[in-house]
């Protein structure tokens, strides 16, 4: 997969996050390129593989009956792609969009399947390389998010980057989910 089109100027051009190694790495599998995004005043992180593009915010048509995390859904140069409130999907206030907030195009894996799917952010930061010694393992609390959906904590620049674990941010059942909506809007967000 190519590099991801970062159709934001706020995303700025990759470059080296530099850090002391930490005692012990997280998963050793973590490591490349991740983008980094803030919602609701923390800095969160996503492997850029993962990121198809970035857009601005807007053009979401609401789809009745959702819960309230899904926003709705986009059409994508004829690809209707459903979008998710990122925020609301950790049990927190809808995002209020500013003239930051964004789109980021993503490609989630469920089932052996890829789906396409947008989730709104307060803004885009960065692109930054990371590797194990860099990232630590989820901590069981302090932050306001579901354990689960943390894949490991990075520090970047003086500041903690939550590394999401986008397969278990939204579970099987509602990538499913997310798949019938757009397949009824158009044409569905799957890959493959």
């Amino acid at each position: 997969m190519s590099e991801p089109v970062l159709a934001s100027s706020a995303a700025g051009r990759a470059s080296q996050a530099v850090a002391a190694p930490a005692p012990a790495p997280a998963k050793s599998g973590i490591h490349g390129q991740y983008l980094i995004f803030s919602l609701g005043g923390e800095l969160f992180a996503v492997a850029t593989l993962r990121v198809r593009e970035i857009i601005e915010y807007g053009g979401i048509t609401a789809v009745p009956m959702m819960p309230s995390f899904i926003r709705g859904v986009i059409n994508l140069r004829g690809a209707v792609v459903p979008v998710i409130d990122l925020n609301a999907r950790f049990g927190r206030a809808r995002t209020e969009a500013s003239r930051r907030t964004c789109i980021v195009i993503l490609e989630v894996v469920a089932d052996e399947e890829t789906y396409v799917l947008g989730i709104i952010v307060d803004a885009v930061s960065a692109v930054r390389q990371l590797d194990s010694s860099q990232v630590e393992p989820a901590p069981t609390f302090g932050t306001r998010i579901r354990a689960d959906f943390i894949e490991g904590m990075a520090k970047v620049n003086g500041n903690f980057v939550i590394l999401l674990d986008l397969g278990r941010v939204l579970s099987v059942d509602e990538i499913s989910m997310l798949h019938g909506v757009a397949s009824e809007h158009g044409h569905p967000p799957a890959l493959g």
